[in-house]
């Protein structure tokens, strides 16, 4: 491949890589039972997979038809047909079968319960459902009650309403699936610049000189962004990726839309920094310092007129000394300063960041130097520059941003009483990993758990199971199968058919990355007959638990929902106006702080004296962090990742460390941690030495329940592993010039 990215081979037919064209006729096999709903769905609806926000087959970024697998792959959750209710009257024919193979039986169809001894389910009609939950609710003491909502195609309108509905009973134990992501990324922004979003826009990428990529693999979850990068580029961008491994996405991209990109490939990244998993703390420090010390490393009068604190974070930076930086980030001091004099010459830059950065018990620190980064170059609410922290689901910023936390401030508080008409509870809420926890040790009677599975998105799955078992009343509201579902109950348990956001009358919203409110209207089609929309069973039940208090809680519509949002939340001032497709409404406008002023209470971006983290690696281990291939979050839809070639269990390593190891690639080994193993096989790949990755979640096991970040609450997804050789097997030859995990 030469310097233009692009690959001699038409459609890289000898390399590793998505196969666009017939992944899309495959998944239109898929849903060829119901191919007219499913094409208004991409052509009307909102997209349900990451938060990059389309409008049917259009966005708000450059003009086109933007189409990507990740929603493709989404499809069949929205028109496959219902499960057969007799499947679940005993569940023991059920435990065998994957999570994949469990969602595979069908959309589920009718409310059931099951009572502690009983083997499975049996169907109940909706009135008795309501009626069984509201009794248990009004049976429960509300400081034990504790609602938890996965992000999932959840609409804002079910998590204003649910985290209400949590408040109406009496308990602030109400938490959403942010809060295993970007929960770092929350608490540093909103402490240091006012508002836990993204300062800047998509279209801000266009028109930029560098787009910086933090532990983020955006070709994989967000792949049209390589539209994007595609288009920056070509009017002059520079992108730098900061990562342990180099993405094959990054090196070079397939653009199913773009003739001579689904031709020849489109080269990504021009620049690559190589650091430690959990490095890039220690990283931006040494950009922070590096920038201290270069002629025009700082924006002076940005610094100065619009920020506070660069006196403490400095001295804080320069005490930290280059041989502590090295250590901790695993790069060299002339790598980060090239990064710091990168950043001067290319002055209107973008920092956009995952999981890689907020996923370590110093998640949000991490954040914190970024942010430092950033004002001393004066980034925010610059043009063509700023910092985007990029989600990954389509709920999960709108889910926050309505109320579905368990903190809320004094001013939300007196806001929320004046608009409900009731008060709030006084006791703290739990996170979701505090829920957990309590939930574990038997603090909770109550759990209702709307989407996600825990037994597959957190670690220790001794801990989660028990979780799941010992509340006396657990409800899972979802449109499919999972394994948590079939979790004995200690009393009992109920399943609650719940409709999509295309089957939702009125229609509903999601909040994209970037800030913008979008309207995704009920699509016609087929439809379960027995679902219903989570927001109406979750206000239903709460009201019923009160029945003399049950019209503070009832909501007439979706459209009765935004309203009151609208009043709730003054930041979503607008979202009352939307109500048919395309319809959208983008708080703080493009560029958030464009005007020079921030949304803390002195109007000013707060510097952050950031500490290095206390990570001694022990004699002999490895740091392995988890990764996602052909996946929506834990929903694993294929078995190899496309981008690399390698299998659910591979495990990634240097060349260099499997040479120490003895280890070729395609041996199986073993994975040691504190908490359990992992058994696998080295996949060699082009990742730093020192650094393995594994695929999540197959390989949570060695992961800890109790590392988890103090401030925002967010589990740490990484641990120090031992690596144990259990035989000599290897692979099959790759044609010549193929390389495993190569672009």
């Amino acid at each position: 491949m030469g310097k233009t990215g692009r690959s001699p081979v038409p459609f890289g037919i000898t390399r590793t890589k998505p196969h666009h064209y017939r992944e899309m006729a495959r998944i239109a096999w898929e849903n060829r039972d119901e191919l007219p709903f499913a094409w208004r769905i991409l052509r009307k609806g909102v997209c349900d997979g990451c938060a990059l926000g389309t409008k049917g087959l259009r966005d708000w970024t450059i003009d086109g038809t933007h189409l990507c697998t990740v929603r493709l792959e989404l499809l069949r959750l929205n028109t496959m047909p219902a499960l057969d209710p007799s499947r679940l009257a005993d569940v023991a024919s059920l435990s065998s079968l994957t999570s994949r193979e469990l969602r595979g039986l069908g959309r589920l169809s009718k409310p059931m319960v099951r009572h502690r001894g009983e083997p499975g389910f049996e169907p109940l009609d909706w009135e008795d459902a309501l009626n069984l939950a509201a009794r248990r609710l009004r049976q429960t003491d509300p400081a034990r009650i504790a609602f938890y909502l996965t992000s999932r195609g959840i609409p804002n309108e079910t998590y204003y309403a649910a985290q209400k509905a949590a408040r109406f009973l009496g308990t602030n134990h109400v938490d959403n699936a942010a809060r295993l992501c970007h929960a770092a990324s929350t608490a540093a922004m909103k402490d240091t610049l006012g508002y836990g979003a993204s300062t800047t826009s998509y279209r801000q990428w266009i028109g930029s000189d560098l787009i910086v990529f933090f532990g983020s693999n955006t070709p994989n979850n967000q792949p049209v962004t390589t539209k994007y990068l595609d288009a920056a580029k070509k009017r002059g961008a520079t992108i730098a990726v900061v990562n342990p491994y180099r993405e094959p996405g990054y090196v070079r991209y397939w653009i199913p839309s773009l003739f001579g990109s689904a031709l020849f490939g489109t080269g990504i990244a021009d620049h690559w920094f190589d650091v430690d998993t959990g490095g890039d703390l220690a990283f931006l420090n040494g950009v922070f310092k590096a920038l201290l010390d270069e002629p025009g490393g700082v924006d002076a009068d940005f610094v100065h007129d619009r920020t506070r604190g660069v006196e403490e974070a400095a001295a804080e930076v320069r005490r930290q000394d280059w041989d502590a930086l090295e250590s901790s980030s695993g790069a060299s001091r002339e790598r980060i300063r090239d990064f710091a004099r990168l950043l001067i010459r290319k002055p209107n830059a973008h920092f956009v960041w995952s999981m890689g950065l907020t996923q370590h018990a110093h998640g949000t620190d991490t954040i914190r130097a970024l942010v430092n980064v950033a004002l001393a170059r004066g980034l925010p609410g610059r043009a063509f520059s700023g910092l985007m922290p990029i989600r990954g689901h389509s709920g999960v910023q709108g889910g926050a941003e309505v109320g579905c936390v368990p903190d809320v401030d004094a001013d939300r508080r007196k806001r929320w009483e004046q608009v409900w008409g009731f008060s709030l509870p006084d006791r703290k809420g739990l996170s979701a990993v505090e829920q957990i926890r309590a939930a574990a040790s038997g603090e909770i009677d109550a759990f209702w758990i709307v989407g996600g599975n825990f037994l597959e998105t957190l670690p220790d799955e001794e801990r989660n199971r028990a979780a799941l078992e010992r509340p006396a009343f657990r409800v899972h509201q979802d449109i499919v199968l999972s394994s948590s579902m079939l979790v004995p109950p200690s009393d009992t348990v109920l399943l609650l058919p719940a409709e999509t956001r295309y089957e939702t009358a009125g229609g509903v919203t999601e909040t994209s990355t970037e800030r913008r409110i979008l309207f995704s209207p009920e699509i016609p089609g087929r439809r379960i007959a027995s679902a219903r929309p989570e927001w109406i069973v979750i206000t239903e039940a709460a009201a019923r638990t009160h029945p003399e208090r049950g019209h503070q809680i009832r909501f007439s519509s979706t459209q009765a929902i935004r309203n009151e949002i609208r009043d709730a939340v003054p930041l979503y001032s607008g979202i009352d106006r939307l109500s048919r497709a395309g319809d959208a409404v983008q708080w703080g406008g493009e560029r958030l702080y464009a005007e020079g002023r921030f949304a803390t209470p002195d109007g000013k971006a707060h510097f952050s004296p950031v500490p290095l983290p206390e990570r001694p690696r022990p004699v002999g281990t490895y740091s392995v962090s988890t990764r996602r291939g052909r996946q929506f979050n834990s929903m694993v839809q294929r078995d190899i990742d496309p981008l690399n070639g390698a299998t659910r269990e591979d495990v990634l390593m240097s060349k260099e460390d499997a040479r120490e190891l003895g280890v070729a690639d395609g041996d199986p080994i073993r994975l040691v941690s504190n908490c359990g193993e992992f058994r696998g096989r080295a996949f060699i790949a082009p990742i730093k030495s020192g650094n393995l990755e594994v695929y999540f979640p197959e390989g949570m096991a060695l992961l800890s329940g109790e590392g988890i970040d103090p401030e925002s609450h967010e589990p740490d997804y990484n641990a120090w592993v031992r690596v144990e050789k259990l035989g000599a097997m290897g692979r099959p030859p790759l044609p010549p010039g193929e390389g495993r995990g190569e672009g």
